[in-house]
């Protein structure tokens, strides 16, 4: 025991002088260890602080209050609730639509309780800029039981009915400071801004503060009497129970609350939940609370651990040539040590000891600096993710388990160097001598085997299963099997030297002459490679059928705005000529919607005093599979037929307005790009225009319901009847063909629409544009549609737009690094070993040019044979992933077409991303052998070779 440990401690030391001897080796190693710790950690730091606890996280929605109650909607109706009150339901079982409707809260809070209002809406506020629509909150805020739901920046909070406080966010997208006025759209009363604050869960929100009753009452009540919007306010209560109720509200309390249609958050539930069995919610009838699956959790496992296992073989391949350089400069060192009676066992307790020892240094750099810029970036990473961390939350284990990672990955990568190095005689050590060593036969043949089985088994998975995980896990294999099979591989190249110049056929012989350095830095280079050009290979094709399926909203270069909101359209005209100014607008074609009921009911309705429209589908015109109930009357093969009946036809393209309708003239068929001459006549003759054959009856007229009762039509539709309602019917043109219009059902010209005394409003407009607009132009309408405060819905259609490119790029740069880094580092591992060559180079007058442009080729060599190995390697998993993807898309397909869908077939190509390839086999290796050349030292003094 005592000489075992007295021969480690020597051989750490002889380590560790020797990683500080050669520092430059040294760090190569640890960034490449410590990198990856680095991220991991951070990570982990990052995640666990952002993780909130279940005190924390009570703070900021309870404040010190005992619970929050808040009105459900059911109209009083009993509820069922999960303890955390993130889930609920009504009790019943309801067929038709579900109650709903406003309870009395206060009743079913206890008597004696200290309750706290907490009131939220919106409104439209005056910036320096503008308008902008901003959430306003009333809640004491002063008031101890909200203590922790606001953190009070700079000023105080509202003391006045004058007074407000912002967000920080608020103060800053608006222009406005503390002491500043602040007014809203519709309301003359003024406020001063007296402070800032933030929501610790909410960093990017704009809200403002008032005291109860100051701010929203006033203004939903001048909004109304304009005719516009409310504040849409809810409230909420904030509740303690105080000395009555010490142990706050329980389960059986909460119970209580939701038998009267009010959902409880109660702090001491939450802390100490119930039993499930004790969850009326969790036993009712098709209740899932979405848990993740034993086997996506193993299969989630299984993808993690193949991730971090590939990740460390990569560090493997990559650190093990430079232990293996480290070991080929030490030789002489390593010789005197079983010169003076050292053992195999020391010898490789050296070289596994510099593993250890940069694994170590490498685990300590990665996890202090981890800890280090995870807390200088807090600020930066609490903003990004838009919430506060509720603490800088360390977890030793975790962080130690990442830790023990690098030191278990520096000695994996100075395994094989260790061993190589041990086997060595003290003599060929001493002399300087290499040796002849054959290359290992069973080697080759486990690689051959691994890739077949590997091969099978992602063949397996993407032609007979759905499963991904199994693609993924054959791909691996192979992978691995081709790594092991390299040093043969480096043998085959050998074979082209014969037709090669003499540097790089140089270059290539040395390079399989010493294929036990060879081959660690080109399967670095593979795996690299292989990674990349399989997911530039999904990539890219995953970006071709997202081509194929795009579906543009207008014609290439055309815009369209559209404000849904109510209010009559008294913003559209500003709207409209906001985008007219602002863009290179050819033609301008202004649209309006129906509206039924008054001017100012936004387009879905669901106001007092708002209805609804409907466009008329004859009976005979109507799709049985939609129909209530005829769906289940057909078997697959008759939904498949229904399918393809044109009643059953539907428009791709979302409809920005209900129904498809909008009322225009024939500027609007030109934007559209609609080439029908009989259309425009049809809109001056004061004809509909109907994109829908559907929509036309028998007589030639299509018809709209306007519906001005929603209680009755309701109950109609529950009852699978016609709602009631006035129908309009208008002489038609039917345009012939399956013309693109974009979403729209039908055009009605204004004349009609106010002949037949259809009500309308301004919508929007459509605009064709004499060139694409810019990204600037397209910012500077966005800040002029910003000052109107309006929610403005604004499309340019700029075709379809690839993000993959940029993935493409970054994996490229990254394959190029990791491809140039391994390349070097085996060039100084050839280096070493041709010491005595570069010798004789320089003792008979050889050039410095030859001697850089051996190392360049050196380098070159490796970095080609990498790219080409990793290419072939990286290809076929995507090919499977996408085979996978196919058959699973094909396999819905069906089950659609059984449903009667007429959805069209699927498309999953498979696209090799050649110019990524390229890049890779050409530029990469060319950068790599331009590096090595121009690092090498040119002049080298002349020293005695060793006696052969």
């Amino acid at each position: 025991m005592t000489t075992w440990y007295h021969s480690w401690r020597a051989a750490l030391r002889i380590a560790r002088r020797d990683a500080w001897r050669y520092k430059g080796r040294s760090f190569l190693v640890l960034a490449m260890i410590a990198l990856p710790i680095l991220g991991v950690s951070a990570l982990d730091l990052t995640l666990r602080s952002a993780e909130l606890s279940v005190s924390e996280s009570l703070e900021r929605e309870l404040g010190s209050a005992d619970a929050r109650f808040t009105d459900a909607d059911y109209g009083g109706d009993a509820i069922l609730q999960s303890p955390d009150a993130q889930n609920y339901q009504a009790k019943k079982d309801y067929e038709g639509s579900w109650p709903e409707g406003a309870t009395d809260v206060k009743k079913a809070i206890p008597a004696g309780a200290t309750v706290l209002e907490d009131s939220v809406g919106s409104g439209k506020l005056h910036t320096t800029h503008g308008l902008l629509h901003t959430e306003i909150r009333e809640l004491k805020a002063t008031d101890p039981m909200a203590r922790g739901i606001m953190r009070l920046g700079e000023g105080r909070f509202p003391e006045k009915s004058g007074e407000v406080a912002a967000t920080t966010h608020f103060l800053e997208a608006s222009g406005l400071r503390i002491g500043s006025k602040l007014t809203a759209r519709g309301l003359d009363a003024e406020y001063r801004i007296v402070g800032s604050y933030e929501l610790p869960n909410e960093l990017a929100v704009d809200q403002v503060n008032a005291l109860p009753g100051a701010m929203l009452d006033p203004l939903d009540k001048a909004l109304k009497a304009d005719d516009l919007p409310g504040t849409s306010a809810t409230t909420t209560y904030l509740v303690d129970r105080g000395a009555s109720g010490p142990d706050g509200f329980t389960w059986n309390m909460v119970q209580e609350a939701n038998a009267k249609g009010i959902l409880v958050a109660s702090r001491a539930v939450t802390l100490n939940p119930p039993d499930r069995a004790d969850v009326p919610l969790y036993e009712k009838d098709g209740w899932s609370d979405y848990e993740q699956s034993t086997a996506a959790q193993t299969a989630q496992l299984a993808a993690a651990g193949t991730v971090v296992g590939l990740a460390m073989l990569e560090i493997c391949l990559l650190a093990g040539p430079a232990f293996a350089v480290g070991a080929r400069r030490s030789r002489r060192q390593l010789g005197l040590v079983g010169a003076n009676g050292g053992d195999r066992h020391h010898i490789r307790a050296i070289v596994l000891g510099g593993g250890l020892v940069i694994g170590v240094a490498s685990a300590v750099v990665g996890t202090v600096l981890a800890v280090g810029l995870t807390f200088a970036l807090r600020p930066l990473l609490e903003e990004y993710l838009g919430k506060r961390f509720g603490s800088f939350d360390i977890r030793p284990l975790e962080l130690g388990g990442i830790a023990l990672l690098a030191v278990v990955t520096g000695l994996l990568a100075a395994i094989v160097p260790a061993i190589t190095s041990s086997r060595q005689t003290v003599l060929a050590s001493l002399t300087g001598r290499r040796g002849v060593r054959r290359s290992s036969r069973v080697l080759p043949v486990v690689g051959l085997i691994a890739v077949a089985i590997g091969a099978s088994i992602a063949l397996y998975g993407s032609l007979m299963t759905d499963q991904f995980t199994i693609v993924a896990a054959g791909s691996a294999l192979a992978e691995l099997g081709v790594v092991a099979l390299t040093p043969a591989l480096v043998g085959l190249f050998g074979r082209i030297g014969r037709w090669l110049p003499l540097s790089p056929r140089l270059a290539l012989r040395d390079s399989v002459r010493n294929r036990g350095r060879t081959a660690p830095a080109v399967a670095a280079v593979l795996a690299a490679v292989a990674g990349t050009v399989a997911v530039s290979t999904y990539t890219a094709s995953s970006d071709a059928q997202y081509r194929a399926e795009y579906m543009p909203s207008l014609p290439h270069g055309a815009v369209s705005v559209m404000v849904a909101e109510g209010g009559g359209g008294r913003d559209v005209p500003t709207v409209r000529d906001a985008v007219q100014k602002a863009l290179p607008v050819d033609i301008r074609a202004d649209v309006n919607r129906v509206n039924v009921g008054k001017p100012s009911c936004p387009m879905y309705g669901g106001e007092e005093g708002c209805g609804q429209y409907e466009v008329v589908v004859p009976e005979a015109n109507q799709c049985l599979l939609w129909q209530e109930g005829e769906d289940d009357k057909f078997t697959p093969a008759e939904r498949r037929k229904l399918g393809k009946d044109w009643r059953c036809q539907e428009d791709n393209v979302y409809s920005q307005v209900d129904g498809g309708v909008l009322v225009g003239d024939a500027k609007l068929l030109k934007v559209l790009d609609v080439k029908d001459p009989e259309a425009s006549k049809a809109l001056a003759e004061g004809k509909v225009v109907s994109f829908d054959k559907r929509n036309v009856d028998k007589d030639g007229k299509v018809s709209i319901r306007l519906i001005t009762d929603m209680d009755a039509a309701d109950k109609a539709r529950e009852a699978d009847k016609e709602p009631p309602g006035e129908i309009k019917s208008f002489a038609v043109h039917e345009v012939p063909g399956n013309v693109n219009a974009y979403g729209l059902s039908m055009i009605i010209p204004p004349d009609a629409a106010k002949a037949a005394g259809v009500g309308t409003v301004p919508f929007g407009a459509y605009y064709s544009t004499s060139s694409l607009p810019t990204t600037a132009q397209q910012q500077k309408l966005d800040g002029e549609i910003d000052k109107t405060g309006t929610d403005v819905n604004l499309r340019i259609e700029r075709g379809y737009t690839a993000e993959a490119n940029i993935v493409l790029l970054a994996l490229t740069v990254f394959a190029g690094l990791i491809t140039i880094g391994a390349a070097g580092i085996a060039t100084g591992l050839a280096q070493a070993d041709a010491e005595a060559d570069l010798k004789t180079l320089a003792a008979v007058g050889a050039p410095a040019r030859v001697r850089r442009t051996l190392s360049g080729f050196q380098c070159g060599v490796v970095a080609v044979m990498g790219v080409l190995l990793g290419s072939v390697a990286g290809v076929l998993p995507a090919i499977g992933l996408r085979l996978t993807a196919r058959r699973s898309e094909e396999g819905w397909y069906q089950e659609a077409l059984d449903q009667g869908s007429i959805a069209p077939p699927p498309f999953v190509p498979v696209v090799i991303p050649w110019a990524t390839m390229a890049a890779l086999l050409i530029a990469v290796p060319l950068g790599a052998a331009l590096l090595a050349a121009l690092v090498t030292r040119s002049h080298r003094t002349l020293g005695r070779r060793a006696a052969t």
